[in-house]
């Protein structure tokens, strides 16, 4: 597979619902393969389809036991859907491939009950606390058009306002 190029906000790919995965073969197994490549190359903790340009509910995400855990094994989930998060929040500082130099702390759930296939199609259901959590949300938001940035008061955006229109002109004029 040729190597994936990052979409950068406000690409409108970043936007949509992705559809379902319905097909689990080599093709499939290639572009997992190919989004981990390209999250490492990035430096990335995290990686969905829609950020390469795939419609595909496909995520990539370091199973980071917390923030230091740099050896962390990347897991490979489709169909990924939080089934149940904790009342229990956690605000950390996030940044997103897709919205590089920006970041801001977002409030997430510290666990999260998932449901999941892998690439051969399995169904498999787990509870996710710390780090791993926190990666898999922000990656299931993109499969659902949602971006960490949606998460802020209109006082945070207004600071970040500059950030984005700069990366919103230099990406829609290339």
């Amino acid at each position: 597979m040729e190597p994936l190029t990052l979409r950068i906000y406000p690409d409108p790919i970043l936007r949509r619902s992705c559809k379902k995965v319905m097909t689990f073969d080599s093709e499939l197994r290639d572009l997992a393969d190919a989004m981990i490549d390209t999250m490492c190359q990035e430096g990335g903790i995290g990686l969905a389809a829609p950020q390469v340009g795939f419609d595909k509910c496909l995520i990539i995400a370091l199973r980071m036991a917390d923030p230091e855990d740099t050896h962390a094994e990347p897991a490979v989930l489709i169909n990924p859907k939080v089934v149940s998060s904790s009342s229990e929040l956690w605000s950390y500082e996030e940044g997103c491939l897709s919205i590089p130099g920006v970041s801001a702390s977002i409030l997430r759930s510290v666990k999260v009950d998932i449901e999941f296939q892998d690439v051969d199609g399995d169904t498999h259901r787990s509870t996710e606390e710390g780090m791993f959590a926190r990666i898999l949300q922000h990656e299931i938001d993109h499969l659902n058009g949602r971006l960490f940035i949606d998460y802020l008061s209109d006082a945070q955006k207004s600071l970040l306002r500059n950030q984005l229109k700069k990366l919103a002109d230099s990406h829609t004029a290339s």
